[in-house]
């Protein structure tokens, strides 16, 4: 296995807000990036939120408009999976379907070299099920990066039944490379952050919906009572609903009914509600 001395190229499979946010922290620390989606249209759009979240770094100073340009020029877009063929990592942010995600791991497998390793960013879904679609399930592992990527400190290391130790140190001086802080967790449903934050939010939704209080105070009640930076309303609006009612139905199915999503939760999303992404969900954005 080639170790993380090794890794100059990085592939990232999904170009939407996840993979085009791990595709800018990587050329941000120095990667030759290759991003690609199924169609070209995607991949300009997660090109155009990559070059945006750069132009973002410039306006508070952090890096200069030259360092920025070079950066871009670190980055192509493909919609070829075979373009990913030298990489010598690849991460996978595409649809969180346990079925897609399989599909996508077995064509990797078969472009890229067979000591690559194969990261999955899921936040609900099993490495080991997905691992199994390859013929090299010790290679493969989860980096579950937080949302939004260039700005979130953590990511979360999660450790299939396969997945060799020397894989999981890698993962973890990769996502410190990025800048990031890591913490470990076994292959068990929702990990260590959605298996909490999901309930955390599902009940913030029934505190609302039961009338408790009204939604600005349920965030700001939790934003000064236990010192996070959002509350659970604004959060859910932040990841998405669809995103948040996925997760909990996934965990709902796993781990049974602690973690039934919430009724005003799927009303939302079937209303085409679902957060910041759409102008409205619990709050309205411009």
């Amino acid at each position: 296995m080639r170790g993380f001395d090794a890794i100059d190229a990085v592939g990232v499979v999904g170009a939407g807000t996840m993979g085009s946010g791990i595709a800018q922290v990587a050329t941000q620390s120095g990667y030759d990036v290759v991003l690609r989606d199924v169609e070209e249209h995607l991949v300009e759009q997660g090109l155009n939120t990559l070059s945006s979240g750069l132009d973002r770094f410039v306006d508070k100073e952090a890096i200069s408009a030259d360092e920025a340009e070079t950066m871009r020029e670190r980055v192509t877009g493909t919609t070829e999976l075979g373009d990913l063929a030298d990489a010598d990592l690849v991460i996978e942010a595409v649809v969180e379907d346990v079925d897609v995600k399989q599909s996508v791991f077995a064509d990797l497998d078969d472009v890229t070299e067979e000591d690559v390793v194969l990261a999955t960013n899921t936040s609900t879904l099993s490495i080991t099920t997905i691992a199994s679609a390859t013929d090299r399930p010790d290679r493969v592992v989860g980096l579950h990066f937080m949302n939004p990527v260039p700005v979130m400190n953590g990511v979360e290391v999660v450790v299939g039944e396969k997945t060799d130790p020397a894989v999981t140190d890698l993962a973890h001086e990769f996502a410190e490379a990025l800048g990031k802080e890591t913490w470990q967790a076994d292959d068990k449903p929702g990990f260590v952050t959605n298996r909490i934050l999901m309930p955390w939010i599902n009940e913030g939704v029934r505190a609302y919906d039961e009338g408790v209080a009204a939604k600005a105070d349920i965030d700001r009640g939790m934003e000064l009572g236990t010192n996070v930076p959002m509350g659970p309303l604004e959060l859910a609006d932040h990841i998405g609903l669809d995103v948040c009612l996925h997760a909990s139905e996934t965990l709902h199915e796993e781990l049974g009914d602690r973690y039934q999503p919430a009724y005003l939760l799927k009303r939302k999303v079937e209303a085409g509600d679902l957060g910041k992404k759409t102008g409205r969900g619990f709050h309205e954005y411009d």
